[in-house]
């Protein structure tokens, strides 16, 4: 078999591969959240197993006891939720209150300088958006209840994860050994290179997202409950866990959480305050937490994470965001790769050329 006809095997391959993905991805969120357990918790099973334990047995006690200690976490943090989330709904009626009589002098202030013709179509034009809001928040509502997608994927996260998580985890070795042995023989040494780069960014990329994720949440969550604000623990520890999304997980947080101080509140002090934890946060993260975590394991340039946010999510929505950092420095592995066999070929060097 010729080289172009290997590469052209392998590039329909990879092609189908992609379109399996597209197709798929409604279904796929418990898959990767256990293939993606099953690579962060290898290490350990691996360890276990040089300590003379079966490679099943292994498996089991480090899975049941990684979700258990989520579940735990879990546990703790429900009736703390449950206790905010009854308090904050007795008090929206007077938060809505509140949030209309500081707005009402700003509202008046800007009729005033208005002309009535203007004030009109105004007041049509919020009646024509608000109405169209309201139906698709209606429409949405019940496409959900009717539907039951939502629980649907959240049932499916929970009970098929673990299982995937410790099938993919007994049989980690077993896969990557008959996954090698397919490898074409004439490119498996390059092929093991690029794979072991891939690995090396990847589990930098995971730990150290994961532990920034953890100091995140813990200081949010902490910090927003000492400053009073009603949700604070369940806005602080949801952002901490959205930062694994970059740039947009923080900033989502900070809007929901200055929001919730807009409407409680009638001091501004408060609401500053709530502010300045979260900008503290991102300050932290981005100058702090991510250089020493994180560091430059994925090796991209910071303008290409939001692109290849924005990517994802326009291909494969809520899954392609959360997949689109590391798939992005998987494919910045393998363009420097590509990059170092051009600049040593030809076509860089010319064929009468010197060397430079």
């Amino acid at each position: 078999m010729t080289p172009r006809t290997q590469i052209r095997f392998w590039l329909v391959g990879f092609a189908v591969f992609i379109a399996l993905i597209y197709v798929l991805r409604p279904i796929l969120l418990p898959f990767v959240a256990g293939m993606a357990a099953a690579y962060f918790l290898d290490p350990i099973v691996d360890r276990l197993e040089r300590l003379k334990l079966a490679r099943s047995l292994a498996t089991a006690l480090v899975t049941v006891v990684f979700f258990l200690i989520a579940g735990g976490l879990i546990a703790l943090l429900v009736p703390l939720v449950q206790a905010q989330v009854i308090d904050f709904a007795a008090n929206i009626p007077g938060y809505a209150e509140g949030l209309r009589e500081r707005l009402k002098p700003l509202v008046e202030t800007l009729l005033a300088n208005l002309r009535p013709e203007d004030v009109e179509h105004l007041k049509v034009s919020a009646e024509n958006y608000a109405g169209t809001a309201v139906s698709w928040a209606v429409t949405a509502l019940a496409d959900i209840l009717s539907g039951g997608m939502a629980v649907i994927s959240i049932l499916s996260l929970l009970l098929i994860t673990p299982v995937v998580t410790f099938y993919l985890l007994r049989d980690w070795d077993k896969m990557t050994t008959r996954i090698d042995n397919w490898l074409p023989r004439d490119h498996a040494p390059i092929i093991r290179a690029q794979l072991e780069r891939i690995d090396s960014t990847l589990a930098g990329f995971v730990r150290g997202q994961g532990l920034v994720c953890v100091v995140l949440a813990a200081y949010y969550g902490i910090a927003l409950s000492l400053a009073n604000l009603e949700l604070g623990l369940v806005v602080g520890v949801l952002t901490g866990v959205a930062t694994v999304i970059p740039y947009l997980g923080g900033f989502a947080g900070m809007l929901v959480g200055v929001g919730l101080a807009l409407a409680q509140f009638s001091d501004w002090m408060p609401v500053a305050l709530v502010a300045a934890i979260f900008i503290v946060g991102q300050i932290a993260e981005g100058y702090v937490l991510t250089p020493n975590l994180v560091g430059d394991r994925i090796m991209l340039h910071p303008v290409w994470i939001p692109f290849a946010l924005l990517a994802g999510g326009a291909l494969f929505g809520f899954l392609g965001v959360l997949l689109a950092v590391p798939v992005a420095a998987v494919i910045g592995v393998l363009i420097r790769f590509s990059l170092e066999r051009y600049l040593a070929s030809p076509l860089y060097k010319g064929t009468h050329s010197p060397e430079p």
